[in-house]
């Protein structure tokens, strides 16, 4: 099998879009980099996705991400000093950290965020959720880049503050570490099960 099989994993967060009087974070800028770049794919009747060794890291995944990063931060007039937190796409630990490190981000400023090594590659949802898990610590005032990637390529990079509202809201809801640590670790006899895996 295919390494991303190892580290597939499923979860997401939801966000209410409104105006910026009632949020707990406003959005201040963003910048999307796009190029044909097909690093990752899955064939017709495949259940597990597979992925261009060679493109899936320089070509992809760090020339999207840095580049929509650092092309936000010259149009906010920002470096990474800026920032409170940032939070990267995470297919796995290692590819975030080498991307916040490019750009001159500190291992404290990623780490809230940081949820891979926990959770595995939930895809898309791996910013959104590295942002809940930020946005559960952070204060008024505070200033977050969120950084997505998907396959094919393209990343969008987000310049957001967080406001006063953040205490109003924030027992609202279990904290993205209270979701984590209610989870039920399985044995991969019962995953495969769950999965389909066993076929007759």
């Amino acid at each position: 099998g295919d390494a991303l099989e190892y580290t597939a994993a499923s979860g997401g967060a939801a966000f209410i879009l409104g105006i910026a009087e009632k949020s707990c974070a406003i959005y201040q800028g963003s910048y999307s980099f796009v190029t044909d770049t097909p690093d990752f794919w899955r064939r017709s009747g495949e259940t597990y996705p597979s992925h261009g060794d060679r493109f899936t890291g320089e070509p992809a995944y760090f020339n999207h991400t840095v580049s929509s990063s650092q092309t936000l931060m010259e149009m906010m007039g920002t470096t990474a000093k800026d920032y409170t937190y940032a939070v990267f796409h995470q297919p796995n630990v290692k590819f975030p950290s080498r991307a916040a490190q490019i750009l001159g981000f500190s291992e404290e400023q990623i780490k809230p965020g940081l949820l891979a090594n926990e959770i595995g590659n939930v895809y898309s949802g791996s910013c959104m959720l590295g942002l809940t898990a930020t946005l559960d610590i952070a204060q008024p005032g505070d200033r977050i880049l969120m950084v997505s990637y998907g396959s094919g390529a393209g990343s969008d990079a987000f310049d957001l503050i967080v406001t006063e509202r953040i205490h109003d809201i924030r027992h609202l809801a279990p904290s993205t570490r209270d979701y984590i640590n209610r989870r039920t670790q399985i044995d991969y006899a019962t995953y495969c099960r769950f999965r389909g895996k066993f076929k007759d």
